[in-house]
């Protein structure tokens, strides 16, 4: 029963990390309607940041996300606006290209990083790494705990954003009928770079709160892309809560696989997901609890 709970609660941690980096891609999707391929890979550029920060200036890489976050935003606006952009832009260009646009980007700057830091693995050691709180006979560790309630509060922080200020309700009027946005006066393409910029710091965020936890290098990239494909899908496509449901079931089901099957099947459990959703649940979890 110990470990059941024990591994119940790292799920349900890590899960809520996965969260986050499902709503970036989600909110990307429903407002440019493609599905970003580059995710995994901005988010190692944050994790990047943070490990620079670390090294060479001594920045805790939980404070570091004041730093790296803006710039990762920053990174997202400009891809956005520069790569993605005119191809929207041109109604000639079919959205698979926009997406192969994004397969380059995330190419890109996978080499980009290898050519930089090398292929070498890094970590970030802190005071608290390997600190953790116990309860009765379950331990949870701090770095995962801290973790999750920065990103509750991020999660939080993008819901008073989306459902309380203009700019969000221009993002959910864009995501839900771009050319009506248009006539209301909404810049949608303002609010298309823009959205992209969020949903990569969102990512990006999550990439340095889980730098504490893994090794760090530049094909960490792909793995979460797929991670957070899955969890959209999971979750449903284009809904935020989705997302936020399908990260917790993905993570709390990576944990059980690899506690009673084989750590090497982790990654595996979470296709194995994807597969019967497609297969049985086609509209994801959104389906199941209306959201």
């Amino acid at each position: 029963m110990e470990l059941f709970l024990q591994t119940l609660i790292y799920g349900l941690l890590i899960g809520g990390l996965y969260a986050v980096i499902g709503i970036g891609m989600t909110l990307i999707m429903g407002v440019l309607g493609i599905i970003n391929l580059a995710h995994g890979q901005i988010m190692m550029v944050g994790m990047y940041l943070a490990w620079v920060f670390w090294t060479f200036m001594g920045i805790d890489p939980y404070l570091s996300l004041f730093l790296a976050v803006p710039l990762v935003f920053l990174l997202g606006i400009f891809l956005s606006k520069y790569f993605l952009q005119p191809l929207i832009e041109k109604e000639s260009i079919l959205p698979e290209n926009q997406v192969l646009m994004t397969v380059g980007i995330g190419m890109v700057l996978v080499e980009l990083a290898r050519f930089i830091f090398t292929s070498d693995y890094k970590s970030v050691e802190t005071s608290y790494s390997s600190e953790t709180i116990a309860l009765g006979n379950i331990s949870i560790s701090l770095p995962m705990l801290i973790a999750f309630v920065i990103a509750i509060a991020l999660t939080l922080g993008l819901f008073q954003l989306l459902m309380k200020t203009d700019l969000g309700r221009s993002i959910r009027a864009t995501a839900q009928d771009k050319d009506a946005a248009t006539l209301m006066g909404i810049s949608s393409k303002k609010i298309t770079i823009l959205t992209y910029g969020i949903g990569s710091g969102l990512v990006g965020a999550a990439g340095i709160l889980l730098l504490p936890m893994y090794y760090l290098y530049p094909d960490v990239g792909p793995i979460f892309t797929i991670k957070a494909f899955v969890i959209t899908i999971l979750g449903g496509l284009g809904s935020p809560i989705g997302a936020i449901a399908g990260g917790i079931v993905l993570g709390v089901a990576e944990t059980f696989g690899a506690t009673y099957i084989s750590m090497g099947y982790r990654d595996a459990v979470g296709l194995v997901i994807f597969l019967l959703v497609l297969v049985f649940l086609p509209g994801g979890l959104k389906q199941v609890l209306k959201i």
